[in-house]
């Protein structure tokens, strides 16, 4: 803190303000008054100069202690990039040293780097839910109790409930202007083909582009199927063997070897036509029922050309900064990046030393350049929290016989669908606000992606809902130095329903415990990972329950190698203790909801399919060339 000077200077004289250039320009005359004046009424007049509000505001940021937050008296833009199935190992900055993220590394040089952000769930569509509600999924039925996990079709009734609150929801009531740009994976309609009661308009977002769904190998031609591949292979194979029974009957009707009337070979023949419609109906045109573009309420593309994808993404998130510069406004880039089929533009393809994934992945950094310099250009990084992480770890399974299609998890262990073992939680944290938040710091406290929520909220003016439990915390103080320890105690690790893992974080000593009460079984044996299955189970034969659980210390263990016992840490029983005094304390505050993920919210229903045209006949392209060629 400045010390003020010990001895009298006109008031007014210093010249910082318009104020203070009229007081000291007075004349001769005020100078000879003020001279004269007794001691005693100099000091009030000193006093009442340096206490003045003008004064006081000049004054403030030159006031603030050494690791005090600073003081905003402005709503700032917020940018959210969230990856799709990035790997904390895929970054640079985060220790990866032949993948290339320049930009991404620049965020986190000039800002601050989270080395324990922890997504509240593996998978896509739970873990979104989380980050748009502050809340863990299971409470709002956004977690599954059987093996499908995510949405399974655009034309699906589950999704995020109508009721819970996003956090674009109490930024638009607090006047920001807000819109998602990318991959929504939280469902559109419940009742009818037109009611959007889970669509991101009816969630606080002013302005959508993007994809509904998810992108998968099935929205590419050129690539094998992926849905339900081996529900798909059965289905056929059950077609054909119908088709050949109905085929060897009417051959033997015809040459006198068998007596069957006609009339049962034909019923038999329609039985194999309607059951081939029931199946590849859904499954034979899944490019058109979920692999397509929508701006707000209107499909664009059906199917998605998925070449021009990237740069029309990219387009959509420049226009969207350079229309609401003026702001505040609120834009979540969701990118499609770097989930397989991995569409990469030709200019990145064999760029990368890790083939298609590298490349995907090197294409994706560049557009967090290209919307970092889209701030840039406008004037607004001073003025804008920029954030970015990926949804979950990365995916592991994911392979086109020895080339890798999924990411790399660094030395944690596990990776995408695996709710307790940290590559599957653990993933890039990244913050920047330059002014704001220090720049070039490491923060290695547990945050969860939950926090975003009850972050923005704070910084926007508004209240996160006092009537449910918010999960996430609020974020700016431990950010800006004012505090040095995350306020969360325990984290809660589920796969699916079923609680998988649980994180004490002890700030006396220190120590990050963690036990694991399931761990799936991985195939083969010692893999690292479910390649047998193409990816880890949440229950059933495919997982081992520990009883007693198994215990790490991430603090000293952060690769999850060498679980403890008794024999081996002397505080094992009070830690575990403590841990299942946490779990009851937290399952008293679940309430039964209906379940968004159940087989009947998740099959496809005709009636709720978004279609372009008019049913079944849904192809439209209403984009035709316009994807901006110097994207």
């Amino acid at each position: 803190m400045h010390r003020l000077p010990f001895y009298f200077k006109l008031p007014g004289c210093s010249v910082t303000t318009p104020v203070a250039n009229a007081r000291c320009h007075r004349g001769n005359e005020q100078n000879r008054i003020v001279k004269n004046q007794p001691l005693m009424e100099i000091m009030w007049h000193l006093i009442a100069y340096w206490t003045s509000p003008t004064i006081l505001l000049v004054l403030l940021p030159f006031l603030r202690p050494p690791g005090s937050h600073a003081l905003v008296s402005y709503k700032p833009n917020i940018v959210l990039i969230l990856a799709d199935d990035l790997g904390i190992g895929d970054v640079a900055c985060y220790g990866n040293d032949t993948i290339r993220t320049p930009n991404i590394d620049r965020l986190a040089k000039e800002g601050v780097k989270l080395t324990q952000h922890i997504a509240a769930a593996p998978l896509c569509t739970p873990s979104r839910a989380a980050f748009l509600t502050g809340r863990y999924p299971i409470r709002s039925g956004m977690d599954a109790t059987n093996s499908y996990r995510v949405i399974q079709w655009a034309g699906a009734s589950g999704g995020l409930p109508p009721h819970e609150t996003t956090f674009a929801k109490i930024l638009q009531q607090q006047g920001y202007i807000t819109g998602l740009i990318g991959k929504w994976h939280q469902g559109v309609n419940c009742e009818s083909r037109d009611d959007y009661c889970h669509h991101p308009l009816n969630h606080g977002f002013s302005y959508f582009y993007g994809m509904p769904f998810s992108l998968m190998n099935d929205c590419q031609i050129t690539q094998p199927p992926e849905k339900d591949r081996v529900l798909r292979i059965k289905l056929w194979l059950n077609t054909q063997i119908i088709g050949l029974a109905v085929l060897t009957l009417a051959i033997a009707k015809l040459v006198g070897l068998v007596s069957v009337p006609w009339k049962i070979i034909i019923c038999f023949a329609w039985f194999g036509i309607l059951f081939f419609a029931s199946w590849f109906a859904s499954y034979g045109f899944i490019r058109y029922w979920d692999c397509f573009m929508m701006r707000n309420h209107e499909i664009t593309e059906q199917p998605m050309v998925v070449e021009r994808t990237t740069s029309l993404i990219l387009r959509e998130a420049i226009s969207f900064i350079e229309r609401n510069k003026h702001g505040p406004f609120l834009l979540f880039v969701s990118f499609l990046h770097v989930h397989t089929p991995l569409i990469t533009t030709e200019i990145f393809l064999g760029k990368s030393r890790h083939g298609l994934y590298g490349d995907n992945v090197e294409e994706m950094d560049w557009m967090v350049g290209k919307v970092l310099n889209a701030i840039d250009k406008e004037g607004l990084k001073n003025t804008t929290l920029t954030y970015f992480a990926s949804d979950h770890g990365g995916f592991l399974e994911g392979h086109d016989g020895k080339v890798q299609l999924g990411g790399w998890n660094g030395i944690y262990k596990g990776g995408k669908g695996m709710g307790g073992w940290e590559g599957g939680i653990r993933v890039p944290g990244i913050f920047r606000w330059p002014g704001v938040l220090p720049a070039d710091t490491v923060i290695d406290e547990p945050t969860s992606l939950m926090d975003i929520y009850p972050t923005v909220a704070h910084l926007a003016g508004g209240t996160v809902p006092q009537d449910r439990v918010i999960d996430g915390r609020n974020l700016m103080p431990l950010l800006e130095g004012s505090v040095q320890h995350s306020e969360h105690e325990f984290l809660f690790h589920y796969c699916g329903v079923h609680l998988h893992a649980v994180r004490w974080h002890q700030k006396d000593s220190g120590a990050l415990w963690k036990a694991h009460y399931v761990t799936p079984i991985f195939h083969p044996e010692g893999a690292g990972a479910c390649y047998g299955r193409g990816i880890c189970p949440c229950s059933g034969d495919g997982v081992t329950h520990h009883d007693p659980p198994l215990l790490f210390d991430l603090s000293r263990d952060p690769s999850e190698a060498k679980p403890l016992s008794p024999g081996t840490e002397p505080l094992f029983d009070t830690v575990i203790s403590r841990i299942e005094r946490a779990v009851e304390e937290h399952r008293q505050t679940l309430t039964p909801v209906p379940q968004q993920l159940s087989l009947y919210n998740i099959m496809w229903k005709p009636w709720l399919q978004p279609c372009c045209g008019t049913f079944p006949f849904c192809w439209c392209d209403k984009e035709g060339d316009s994807a901006h060629p110097a994207l």
